[in-house]
Formats: C-alpha cells, structure tokens, sequence
C-alpha cells in the first residue's frame, strides 16, 4: 500500500504569489513538497548503500498542533537513480508546518523516495525526541536492505 499523504496546500504557487514576503528558501520548501525531487542517474553498477541523516527535522502533532522534532535517517542502495542532497533536504523541510504523525510521515518519505528513486532496497527511520517522556522510533523497509547497517537510535 503506498502513503497517499501530501500537504494541505495543492498549489505552491499559488502560496508564493498571495504572500510577496515569503523568502527564496521558503518558496524552494513549499516547491519541494509537490515537484519531483531532482536525482540524476546512478553512475556504477557496484552494490553500494548511501546513507543519509536529516536530524532537524520537524513537523506539527495532528492533535494538538504542538511541534515534534525528530532524525530521518534514510539508507538506500540505488538503481538507476540517486537523488540530489539538496532537494532530498528541502523535501523533509516541507514538512515543518504540516500536521502529520510520526507513522505517517515515515510512511510517506519511503513512499515517495520509493516511487521516486526506484531504488533496490530503502529503508527510512523517523527517530523522534521524546515527547511527554515518550520515545518513538519508526521504521520503513521496501525491497533487499540487506546491505543496510543495524541502527542505533538518538539517547534524546
């Protein structure tokens, strides 16, 4: 079953045009939501994982619209594509105002990274700060992770 989640604005456009203030950066975020991530073609045919680690993120609880913070650490071996730092990094910043689980949101990152990337194995862990003294770690895995290293989740 893939996420079908996206955000609440269908229209980044849109967005940026009704607010002249919105800077450059929060323009390119609210772009990155919606447009595919930029990737450019994996270069080797070797076996290999690439390990990614975005550790400010944040989003908004869904029910009490207070803020979660959190790691996404993304492993993947690639296919035919590799996705651009850049934008992978603008993508998990298009969350910060959006009102979305932890569940879900881990969900939807491996989905799209998934569809995206199309790569042999993904794995995407949301690593959570504690929250009313609770500690959420939440795991994705689609297709071979067989090269992925065991990991070890944040103290905090």
């Amino acid at each position: 079953m893939t996420t079908t989640w996206r955000p609440a604005d269908p229209k980044p456009s849109s967005t940026a045009q009704s607010m002249p203030d919105q800077q450059y950066g929060d323009r390119a975020i609210a772009q990155a939501a919606f447009e595919p991530l930029e990737k450019w073609a994996n270069q080797t045919d070797n076996a290999y994982t690439i390990h990614l680690e975005h550790p400010e993120f944040t989003a908004l609880c869904p029910r009490s619209g207070y803020p979660d913070f959190g790691t996404i650490v993304v492993d993947y071996q690639p296919g035919d594509w590799v996705v651009e730092l850049k934008a992978f990094k603008l993508y998990i910043n298009s969350f910060r105002d959006q009102r979305i689980s932890h569940e879900m949101v881990t969900n939807a990152i491996a989905d799209r990274l998934w569809q995206e990337l199309a790569p042999v194995g993904l794995r995407v862990i949301g690593d959570f700060t504690r929250r009313g003294g609770v500690k959420t770690v939440i795991t994705v895995a689609k297709g071979d992770g067989s090269l992925f290293t065991p990991y070890t989740p944040n103290l905090l």
